[in-house]
């Protein structure tokens, strides 16, 4: 066995895990040390089976190193990872655009989508796939984003079967981690856009409240996919949280 620190990297709904190449390029050269593994979750066709999935990824890591495991998820990915991280512990959590709970109450806009909206998306994925995945990714972005052409670094469209899309519908409109935070005792980074419109910042502010041993990189100008475009000083961030935590 191995000892060496490894990243699990949990992707967001409809986008393959290729998104965060860009920033694991910056990573091997300020953390060489440490391994990365990915859960494949695309072809799960419901949410237990996504949970499942993610769960037999960690444990793989855990056998092929008695180092540290972090745990980076991306929106979706985020709450599987706050659900591995209550259930199996981690050394540390990387949350991207990331937040407890989805769906929220129309009073708590500032925090989440109401359930309504998921329910849209549903619908229409069975007769449109091409536009619901379309006007998705356009909310990824800021209009400053738009113009300085990050939009264009995300993987091509289709890499999920229509069965992975619609189970990770599900598990955004009913996956509550809330009550696990208290007992996440683990270092977290939350890193998060401002401008995010997918998951508000203010579901990033509370998970830094939250969280017993969470840190906040707030990203100006950013949207739901905080780390395009800043792999250099979101990776810089994240080596800094590692060393200081």
């Amino acid at each position: 066995m191995n000892s060496c620190s490894t990243i699990l990297w949990l992707t967001g709904w409809s986008i393959d895990d290729d998104v965060f190449n860009p920033l694991r390029d910056q990573l091997r050269s300020r953390l060489p040390e440490w391994r990365h593994s990915v859960a494949h979750y695309y072809d799960a066709k419901t949410p237990e089976q996504m949970h499942v999935i993610a769960k037999v990824a960690a444990h793989a890591c855990r056998q092929a190193s008695d180092g540290p495991l972090l745990i980076a998820g991306w929106s979706l990915g985020g709450l599987l990872a706050l659900r591995l991280a209550g259930e199996l512990g981690a050394e540390g959590l990387v949350l991207l655009g990331s937040t407890a709970r989805f769906i929220r109450p129309r009073g708590e806009t500032d925090l989440g989508w109401p359930d309504a909206y998921l329910r849209q998306m549903s619908s229409a994925l069975k007769h449109d796939r091409a536009a619901v995945e379309w006007n998705f990714h356009k909310n990824l972005f800021t209009p400053r984003e738009l113009e300085r052409g990050i939009h264009e670094m995300l993987p091509a469209a289709g890499r999920w079967p229509n069965q992975a899309l619609l189970a990770g519908l599900e598990l955004l409109r009913h996956e509550d981690c809330r009550p696990l935070l208290p007992g996440i005792a683990c270092p977290v980074l939350v890193v998060h856009g401002q401008d995010d419109i997918v998951c508000p910042f203010g579901a990033a502010k509370e998970l830094h409240k939250s969280l017993p041993r969470a840190s906040l990189l707030a990203v100006e100008d950013g949207g739901h996919a905080p780390f395009l475009g800043r792999e250099t000083e979101v990776a810089d961030a994240i080596r800094s949280w590692w060393y200081e935590r």
